[in-house]
């Protein structure tokens, strides 16, 4: 039931929307074992102009950038799952866009089960009354 916010640093498609969302898709159910139909994806696009990095835009830099953020459920997942779903989750970006700046942030927050749900219902919740 992970929820993953998006901010891209590059012009808006629906094809490279789409694209994010399979790859986010991806390595969130084959690396963290996350079910497809739980997942729910916010993508937001940042004028290049407007997304700064160590004083110069990406339009001036020539460069895209995404910031990933993910909450799951603590204690789901081990710290060598999370490694490697930013790893494989940046590798297969920084495939996609082809001009990804090194600064491009995937941030894995495990929240805890009694204060995160969806539904009205708290994971905590789920895990005793399925």
């Amino acid at each position: 039931m992970p929820i993953i916010s998006v901010k891209v640093g590059a012009a808006k498609t629906a094809e490279r929307t789409r694209a994010i969302a399979g790859i986010l898709i991806d390595t969130t159910t084959r690396i963290l074992h996350k079910r497809a139909d739980l997942i729910a994806i916010a993508i937001e696009y940042v004028d290049p102009d407007d997304w700064i990095v160590a004083g110069m835009s990406l339009r001036a830099l020539g460069r895209s950038s995404i910031y990933v953020d993910i909450k799951i459920t603590d204690e789901t997942n081990t710290k060598d799952e999370k490694a490697r779903f930013v790893r494989e989750t940046y590798d297969a970006l920084a495939q996609l866009f082809g001009d990804l700046h090194e600064e491009s942030y995937l941030h894995v927050h495990d929240v805890r089960a009694t204060a995160y749900g969806y539904g009205g219902r708290t994971q905590e919740a789920r895990y005793h009354l399925p």
